[in-house]
């Protein structure tokens, strides 16, 4: 294997593909990047087993030539070494060929590189979808229902199903939710697929999603996602992201959600925002994060928080429009403020049915999004 490479798109490449690399995998060669060249161009593939990422960089792009592909083959090399030797090279052009034993030779301008590589016949192969799923969703609009669920998934294995996200699609609508028994996100939104596609229970670990997010490109672009037996492959220009479905049932949410309130409380996001953010201050300090919302009556809500040991914060703030009865509601605050940060509404419609039952939080001018954060009960 031999080819001449732009050393701009060849880093790039290692940049994504890295992003599925773990320090932890009990399978060596899963520690290296795998390349194979052919005459289409060069593809980088990394596996941790549980997300698997290729890219490909073609031989020209927009008439520029990329690639000079001088001998086919294919060669996996130690992801460590060869992403930071690469990063380093003197000169935008970078030659690798691959001689007897998978010892490759790297050379750019004045620098010469022996690394010593491995057996491609001997990493996994990348799973074999029927793509007969596919559901397109623009890049701008999956990132940001990434951003808005995935901050609310289990942290802890006890419960593996629920350090996922929920993903389903029927109708055109899909719909993601996370949920760690403490607080539950959703969003959905509404897409238009070709032919009669539906998917149910398909859950993604939330830390793969993390990873799919940086990824996803700013500018807005089609994203293809094909779900197939245990696996979701999600197609980005030039980058296929393979990740696993988690094994299980995803608890009925739709359980957690009160069919009707006692009160209806409209306020201005950004302004309890910045109470709440103020009185976790002082919560944080006590290592509860408790604060407390008081609806004192229709125009006034106040917040506040104390320590046992710095002392106590109180603010009012107005409310946009409250109905129903007034209460006292204890809760997390960083539960509250990572659901405030990504409701994309200028006012927010937070929704009681009592002191110690779920508050449910929806943005006023829309009703694609709902968050939900369990009560703590105190004694005062």
């Amino acid at each position: 294997m031999k080819l001449n490479i732009l050393k701009e798109h060849l880093n790039e490449s290692i940049q994504h593909v890295t992003k599925a690399i773990s320090s932890r995998t009990t399978i060596p060669i899963l520690t290296g990047i795998k390349i194979d060249v052919d005459t289409d161009g060069v593809t980088l593939t990394a596996s941790d087993t549980e997300i698997s990422i290729q890219s490909h960089i073609p031989i020209e792009k927009e008439g520029n030539e990329i690639v000079q592909i001088l001998t086919p083959g294919s060669v996996v090399l130690p992801a460590k070494f060869f992403t930071e030797i690469i990063k380093k090279l003197p000169s935008s052009d970078v030659t690798i060929e691959v001689k007897d034993n998978f010892i490759t030779w790297i050379s750019s301008g004045s620098a010469e590189i022996q690394i010593v590589g491995l057996d491609p016949e001997e990493y996994p192969l990348l799973p074999q979808l029927e793509e007969n799923n596919i559901v397109s969703v623009s890049s701008e609009l999956l990132k940001t229902m990434i951003r808005q669920t995935t901050f609310a998934v289990s942290t802890s294995e006890t419960s593996p199903i629920l350090t996922g996200v929920l993903w389903s699609f029927s109708r055109d609508r899909l719909k993601l939710i996370a949920c760690d028994r403490l607080r539950m996100a959703s969003r959905e939104a509404q897409i238009e697929a070709e032919g009669e596609i539906e998917f149910h229970n398909i859950v993604i670990a939330g830390k793969s999603l993390n990873e799919l997010n940086k990824l996803l490109p700013d500018q807005n672009m089609p994203i293809d996602i094909v779900v197939a037996n245990n696996q979701v492959l999600f197609k980005i220009d030039r980058i296929q992201f393979y990740t696993r479905i988690l094994d299980g049932a995803y608890p009925d949410t739709s359980k957690l959600i009160p069919q009707s309130f006692q009160t209806h409380l409209t306020i201005d996001t950004r302004k309890l925002a910045d109470a709440i953010d103020r009185a976790y201050l002082l919560s944080r300090e006590e290592k509860t994060n408790i604060v407390k919302m008081t609806l004192k009556d229709e125009k006034t809500v106040e917040i506040s928080s104390s320590s046992s040991e710095l002392g106590k914060v109180t603010e009012q703030i107005d409310t946009h429009k409250l109905d129903g009865d007034l209460l006292s509601i204890s809760f997390n605050s960083k539960y509250m403020l990572d659901a405030l940060k990504v409701i994309d509404s200028d006012f927010i419609q937070i929704c009681f049915r009592g002191p110690m039952q779920p508050i449910i939080m929806k943005p006023e001018d829309h009703s694609n999004m709902l968050h939900l954060i369990m009560p703590y009960r105190t004694t005062t």
